[in-house]
């Protein structure tokens, strides 16, 4: 199989620069529009897809980003591996802004949104105690110290819902919970991939210190945007660097994300819901043609 590396751009970053043969395509997707089209092309011969989160012009908040949309897109085009790209506090005093994460895990507290392809007519469950790829992210990781950023590797990501930021109560006890950062976006993202079997891992940009720390009564907006201008060069230049580490020629995940779905589907054959099976097409279509 052929590596498609699929990278999603979060906050401030809505282009890759470099990419051979690029356009702006439009897909189409059972699930309704993605956030904006994506940019298809290669770099360094390895295919590559860029989708901006948030839209080009950031249109989109946090709650109306059709993640079911944009992880469709994605692997309908035939990505294999996804990098997200996004901007979030820290809760801890040691990950600074400017910092890269390497995140390896979720606690999901976001609830205006749609959180799995499944539902009534195909049931299914799949496993994330890990919910990010291993192998990915470790990749991920070289190509961001090769930039010269400064990066931590493993941490816990709270997912909130905004578009607000914290109260100071909520600061504290996602602290108190031993949560590393906090931000809008990474969930319900990484549940999705890993329901198309995508292999998903989450560069987070550090851009302040949430409302907890002393310096910081409130989140100074201003302050974000020039931490994510800063933050977008090293961004670029880890994506530049991703077709050399990952290879042209991809092998099966050795974590079994490409698998996900093996023994996740629930629901018998005869029961399942067409219509659903037929939105399903990309997503699961190697299980529900397998069967």
């Amino acid at each position: 199989m052929d590596t498609m590396i699929g990278v999603i751009g979060g906050s401030g970053i809505y282009q890759v620069e470099g990419l051979e043969g690029a356009s702006w395509v439009k897909v189409a997707t059972p699930w309704g529009k993605p956030s904006d089209e994506v940019l298809v092309g290669r770099l360094n011969g390895v295919a590559m897809a860029f989708l901006p989160r948030h839209g080009r012009g950031h249109v989109q908040s946090p709650s109306t980003v059709n993640y079911r949309a944009n992880i469709d897109a994605l692997k309908r085009l035939g990505c294999t591996d996804v990098v997200a790209l996004s901007a979030v506090g820290s809760l801890r005093e040691d990950y600074v802004p400017g910092d890269f994460v390497i995140v390896d895990q979720y606690i999901d507290r976001t609830f205006a949104r749609e959180k799995s392809f499944f539902g009534a007519g195909c049931v299914a469950h799949v496993g994330l105690s890990h919910p990010t790829c291993a192998r990915l992210s470790a990749h991920v990781a070289q190509a961001a110290r090769d930039t010269g950023a400064r990066v931590h590797e493993g941490a816990t990501y709270v997912a909130m819902e905004g578009p607000q930021f914290s109260t100071l109560a909520e600061s504290r006890l996602y602290r108190a919970w031993g949560a590393d950062l906090i931000g809008m976006t990474g969930m319900p993202e990484a549940k999705l991939a890993r329901e198309a079997e995508l292999c998903y891992a989450c560069v987070a940009m550090v851009t302040d210190y949430d409302c907890w720390h002393d310096s910081h009564g409130a989140v100074d907006v201003a302050q974000v945007m020039a931490t994510m201008a800063a933050n977008a060069g090293h961004a670029r230049a880890l994506v530049s660097r991703l077709p050399g580490l990952l290879g042209r020629d991809r092998a099966p995940c050795p974590h079994g994300c490409d698998r996900a779905l093996e023994h996740a589907i629930m629901t018998a054959p005869a029961m399942r819901d067409p219509d659903l099976l037929e939105k399903l097409n990309a997503v699961a279509g190697r299980v529900l043609k397998g069967e």
